[in-house]
């Protein structure tokens, strides 16, 4: 079994994160898996997809606890990746959220077309706190989701919240009971996928068009933060650590 799955039901993919284990916690072979498993989607009989978490959570961030030989800026190109293939899939894609969705989990999130959440999920960016910079295109897409001073409240103070308050916020489209979400998002995917492909794709494209004029050049400055700060990411990997503790 690997870091990433992908199963068909009827006309969607579920695409799991499947590190049930560490709550789905990123590593640069989940990364792989998961820009694989996207890239595959985009020229599959699929109509709609899916990203989920096995387990207890969606995503728990990145896993501070495993280290790498892969120079830091191909980990940090490839991560890019999961944003820009989720942005160029010709089929929209829901995020289904429980549990946590944190860093980099948040920000695959974000970078779906349509977010479903559980009551109880709780959203985070703590990366600031920790030295650290923010990647997945959220810099963008906070900001324009949210508006910038709640994008700004969100990233510097890094603190956690709510389904119910990232609804408010207009960074999740609806909220559900918890247990609910995957149900809820692949009633959603069957959906979509009756309608004609070629109009989904051609309103996804357009929706999207005046956000990706410059969502290249906001990946590739989120780059440059995060090489700038990765000293700090041995420093702050056990206060992450004790936040995770607290907040579970």
């Amino acid at each position: 079994m690997g870091e990433v799955e992908v199963e068909v039901r009827g006309d969607v993919a579920v695409v799991f994160l499947n590190r049930p284990e560490r709550l789905n916690a990123v590593n640069h072979a989940l990364v792989v898996g998961l820009v694989d498993a996207l890239s595959r989607l985009a020229d599959g009989p699929c109509r709609a997809a899916v990203l989920a978490g096995r387990g207890r959570a969606f995503c728990a961030g990145h896993d501070l606890r495993e280290t790498s030989d892969v120079p830091l800026l191909e980990r940090l190109e490839r991560l890019q990746d999961v944003t820009r293939r989720l942005r160029a899939l010709p089929i929209p894609v829901i995020a289904t959220v429980h549990g946590h969705a944190i860093g980099a989990g948040a920000e695959f999130a974000l970078g779906c077309d349509l977010v479903i959440a559980e009551s109880g999920a709780t959203f985070r960016f703590p990366e600031v706190g920790l030295g650290l910079s923010v990647t997945g295109g959220a810099t963008k897409l906070l900001p324009l989701l949210s508006g910038p001073m709640r994008a700004k409240e969100i990233v510097l103070f890094g603190e956690p919240f709510d389904g119910a308050d990232a609804a408010a916020w207009g960074l999740v489209n609806r909220v559900v009971p918890p247990g609910e979400a995957l149900d809820a998002a692949l009633a959603w995917g069957a959906r979509l996928a009756e309608l004609p492909r070629a109009a989904v794709a051609l309103a996804k494209s357009a929706l999207d068009a005046g956000i990706d004029a410059a969502f290249a050049s906001a990946l590739d400055t989120e780059v440059a933060h995060a090489v700038a700060t990765d000293g700090a990411a041995r420093d702050g990997a056990a206060a992450l650590r004790a936040s995770r503790a607290r907040h579970s």
